[in-house]
């Protein structure tokens, strides 16, 4: 492992040295993958653009964003700069692999490339991945592996997704409302359960040259899962929801699709960040619920809350039919 770890610690070295010039726009890349550039991004599609696309970006981003957390703790690796403090042009408090970055823009990137089917937005979306990835490298967060098994994470989520769509989607949509809310209850559960049967079964952490990064680590990924689980939940039951009893539409004029985003979004900085300031974060065992619940709930009032205010409020119209409609016939449930 020591030799891995020296052979992507010489890779950044090499790039750092050689091409200085590009850390201005390597570093304006990067920051396209924080959370919070799709905290704004992903609403807008769902609540101002189109509204079946901004469902299937959003819960596919908070699938990614559980299973990074939970990878990243249970494979406690460092990232470079923790080994060689000289190549840490940016910094990070969580483990090192999978590289979120990439995971998220292999999923994001790709989907959009195979919603357009074009030949120029697919060589569009393997650039931007490309380069998000040596972004990550050249910054000295992430090896060259951590960056290649986000690639891989992140193609193994959209399988599992379109095999999904393919195969149960419509099965799924013919459930009655207490069925669906089961499955999307019980994804984030599960995910809590493998998790915590991970940590059980993993070591101690040993002894190692970067053991203050990782005491550190450690705290970051509780409250990673505890938030990343959160959204789920909340984003799943949220939409559920909605299609069931608000069904809104994206469509009216372009300054009320303005102001339905800008009080959705201030909603949302509200609940994300304005009840942060009153919850406490110690002891843990009281911290990490309370940061569940903000997240849980601030997925809901993305998915649904909001939605029912724009619509009561006047910001956006209701359709006349349920995105999902029931009906029974011959002793069956069956989607009308």
């Amino acid at each position: 492992m020591d030799q891995l770890y020296e052979f992507g610690l010489e890779m950044t070295r090499w790039l750092q040295i050689n091409y200085p010039q590009l850390e201005p726009l390597l570093e304006f890349v990067s920051l396209l993958g924080l959370f919070e550039f799709y905290l704004a991004l992903v609403p807008l599609i769902y609540w101002c653009i189109n509204k079946n696309f901004g469902k299937e970006v959003a819960y596919l981003l908070a699938i990614t964003n559980v299973l990074n957390a939970v990878a990243k703790h249970l494979l406690r690796q460092p990232r470079p700069y923790w080994l060689d403090s000289d190549l840490g042009l940016s910094e990070e408090t969580s483990y090192g692999v999978p590289s979120g970055h990439v995971q998220i823009a292999t999923v994001i990137y790709i989907l959009i490339a195979l919603r357009a089917n074009r030949r120029m937005v697919w060589f569009l979306a393997g650039a931007g991945i490309f380069i998000m990835a040596l972004s990550r490298v050249y910054l000295g967060v992430h090896f060259w592996y951590d960056a290649v098994i986000g690639f891989l994470l992140g193609v193994f989520i959209l399988i599992g997704y379109f095999l999904w769509r393919n195969t149960f989607q419509d099965t799924f949509r013919n459930r009655i409302l207490g069925q669906r809310m089961l499955l999307a209850v019980s994804l984030p559960l599960t995910v809590l359960l493998v998790y915590a049967v991970g940590l059980v079964l993993i070591a101690e952490l040993p002894r190692v040259s970067w053991s203050s990064a990782a005491e550190v680590a450690e705290s970051v990924s509780l409250d990673s899962t505890a938030a990343a689980t959160g959204i789920l939940l909340g984003l799943g039951v949220g939409f559920i929801l909605e299609a069931s009893r608000v069904h809104f539409t994206v469509d009216g004029t372009v300054s009320r699709r303005a102001l339905r985003f800008v009080v959705g979004i201030v909603g949302t900085l509200l609940i994300w960040r304005g009840l942060a300031l009153f919850f406490p974060e110690d002891p843990v065992w009281l911290g990490l619920p309370l940061r569940f619940f903000r997240y849980w709930l601030a997925g809901m009032w993305v998915a649904y809350y909001a939605p029912l205010l724009f619509v009561r409020a006047g910001l956006a119209q209701a359709s006349s039919e349920p995105d999902v409609r029931l009906s029974i016939s011959d002793g069956g449930i069956m989607r009308g």
